[in-house]
């Protein structure tokens, strides 16, 4: 790829592209809210493995007619627990970057309270049942 758009500028000093991609948006928002968590709750956390992916899989027998927003897999052994939120249906639910930011925290927290048995408000106080 060639042009002004991948020149260094005054609104892209590195010379890449100023504009980021919805994936690349939807990470760094994932990633700045897991830092927090993370920060909050190492000590009871334990080997937890965080990921985003674009669309659950599916069985072919799903018979509702909600898709998951995220999946928690509790670890054993040496596996860790893993936590991955699904972009695609979150994204879909959010209007705004503000709103996309709120329900993935409440996405998070909602299953971090299930990994650690304690309620989402306690989880952190930023937590609205009402985002869903």
């Amino acid at each position: 790829m060639r042009g002004p758009a991948l020149l260094p500028g005054p609104l892209a000093p590195t010379g890449v592209p100023a504009v980021r991609s919805p994936r690349a948006a939807f990470d760094d928002i994932v990633l700045s809210l897991v830092r927090e968590l993370e920060a909050r709750w190492r000590s009871e956390l334990g080997l937890v493995e965080f990921a985003v992916e674009e669309t659950p899989m599916l069985p072919d027998d799903w018979s509702t007619d909600t898709v998951p927003l995220a999946s928690l897999v509790r670890g054993s052994g040496g596996r860790p627990t893993r936590l991955v939120l699904f972009r695609r249906p979150i994204e879909l639910r959010s209007e705004t970057r503000g709103d996309l930011t709120a329900m993935v925290l409440t996405v998070l927290v909602e299953q971090l309270g299930e990994l650690l048995g304690r309620p989402p408000e306690e989880i952190d106080p930023r937590y609205d049942a009402d985002e869903d």
